[in-house]
């Protein structure tokens, strides 16, 4: 249940992220979040008042929780660049794509059961993500197909951010988890604005009232979807919760089709079936 909340925050995100960069600097737009996510991820753990297991997290969780952090600033810069560049129906696929890396990752370092079951499931979900696809369809994208390294980078750091979290937030509450992996984001994110230098006011004045809207409830959405992600990574394991997670794509299509107006093909229709089946089977059978 944890996992299937995820996937809704986490749809909710890309949509509204979408939304919200429409006419702003991608790095701009992520370190805007990170701040949004920062400060939901601190205000959850003084909530539940978790806050002093702070001053016993151990070395070796420390690692873990920077390692994440690294990642999941490399995952959403990639990830909002490709947003910016190409189409929601097309990064999303690429990006959920890493749950089959996520999934040969915890069979080599966490020992997770790998059987023929979950293989075969593997097989369904690459054949799927390759059927929405369809990258020769482009015309209307002048970027051509940039986005499509940033998502595969994406999906790459995403699947780190899952290993590294399963490793390291065993037996620590998770709202305190996602607040100081966060901590290490928001310093990141801000530095690749300073490098590409989007700091300036001209940069800040492309963001309007709706961007902010839209930018804010992205970050909340985000915190949202973190802390029931690393919630069910403490009760489950990582190659199971992933690809729950991760099932938040048929939401993202949904939305996408609904509040943006974009189009999907029979081929890609049929390639977020097979993409379905592939994540449930491993799951259910």
């Amino acid at each position: 249940m944890y996992a299937v909340g995820a996937a809704v925050f986490a749809a909710l995100t890309t949509i509204l992220a979408k939304i919200g960069i429409k006419n702003v600097d991608s790095h701009l737009a992520t370190a805007i979040r990170t701040v949004v996510v920062l400060v939901f991820a601190w205000l959850m753990v003084f909530v539940v008042g978790s806050q002093g297991d702070i001053f016993y997290i151990q070395g070796r969780t420390w690692v873990f929780l920077i390692l994440s952090g690294l990642a999941t600033g490399g995952s959403w810069l990639c990830f909002f660049r490709a947003l910016q560049l190409g189409n929601v129906n097309k990064v999303v696929p690429i990006d959920k794509s890493s749950t089959i890396l996520t999934m040969i990752l915890a069979f080599i370092f966490l020992s997770e059961p790998l059987g023929w079951i979950t293989a075969a499931g593997m097989l369904l979900m690459g054949a799927g993500t390759w059927m929405m696809l369809e990258l020769k369809k482009d015309n209307n994208n002048a970027a051509g197909k940039g986005w499509l390294l940033f998502a595969l980078l994406a999906a790459v750091f995403a699947s780190l951010v899952a290993v590294f979290g399963r490793v390291g937030v065993a037996g620590m509450d998770a709202n305190l988890w996602t607040a100081i992996r966060t901590m290490v984001v928001v310093p990141l994110s801000w530095l690749m604005v300073f490098i590409t230098g989007r700091q300036n006011k001209e940069a800040q004045k492309t963001i309007d009232r709706k961007s902010w809207v839209f930018l804010i409830l992205s970050g909340v959405a985000t915190g949202a979807s973190w802390l029931f992600f690393y919630h069910a990574l403490q009760l489950g394991n990582a190659s199971h919760v992933v690809p729950i997670d991760k099932l938040s794509i048929v939401l993202t299509m949904g939305f996408a089709r609904l509040f943006l107006g974009e189009r999907f093909t029979k081929r890609s229709i049929a390639g977020l079936g097979l993409l379905t089946i592939g994540t449930l089977v491993p799951i259910f059978i």
